[in-house]
Formats: C-alpha cells, structure tokens, sequence
C-alpha cells in the first residue's frame, strides 16, 4: 500500500479530483495549504506597502490505495493539474504501512478499497 500525496494549484481541485473519480479512485482527503516550490517570489501592496509574499495557496490531496493504483493515481493526479507553469505542484508516494477501516476493523488493503 501507499499514500500518495499530491499538492496542486487550488483553481485545479475540481480537475483533479474528476479525474481521480473518473480513474474509480476513491477515500481522498484533501485539505488548503500553504507552500512555497519554484515560484518566483511575488510582491504585493497592502494599505500601501509593498510586501513579499513567500508563499502560495496549495491544495493537497492524500489518497491511501493498493500498489496496483499507484500509478493510475500518479497519471490522474498529473493530468489533471498541469498548466505547464512553475508552481504546478509535486507528488510524493510514502509506504503505508498500515491501514484500519474503524466502522468494520478491516486492515491494509482491505481497508483502503472501496466498500459501500
């Protein structure tokens, strides 16, 4: 199992998270952030002074899935939220070394596949 962690521009979640339903990939968590990647730095004026803004509002996505859909969800995710501009995002895949559904008990890869 992996977590597959994707962080992308947040006018780009409802794309990704189509795609990602389109894939049949399912249990995603998503959550706003904050970043900074390659971006160039940006400056604003607020009440009249101009300030540096170092970081940018990110969407993150967490999707928990079996081996056999790390990469479908890596092309969804991917496909979905490029622009072909810096500051698209990153993905990042952890090991998952455990999974429990807590309503049935049920673990690992029983625990991050669809169940209605």
């Amino acid at each position: 199992m992996k977590l597959v962690i994707g962080i992308v521009r947040p006018e780009k979640t409802n794309d990704v998270l189509e795609a990602l339903y389109r894939a049949e990939i399912r249990g995603v968590s998503l959550s706003r952030i904050q970043g900074h990647g390659g971006e160039l730095d940006r400056v604003e004026t607020y009440r009249g002074t101009q300030v540096k803004m170092g970081l940018e509002d990110k969407v993150r996505f967490e999707v928990a899935v079996s081996d056999d859909v790390v990469e479908t969800t890596i092309e969804a995710i991917c496909a979905a939220g490029r622009t072909g501009e810096v500051g698209d995002g990153k993905i990042f895949v952890h090991d998952l070394t455990e999974a429990v559904r807590i309503r049935t008990g049920e673990r690992d890869v029983d625990a991050v596949s669809p169940k209605s």
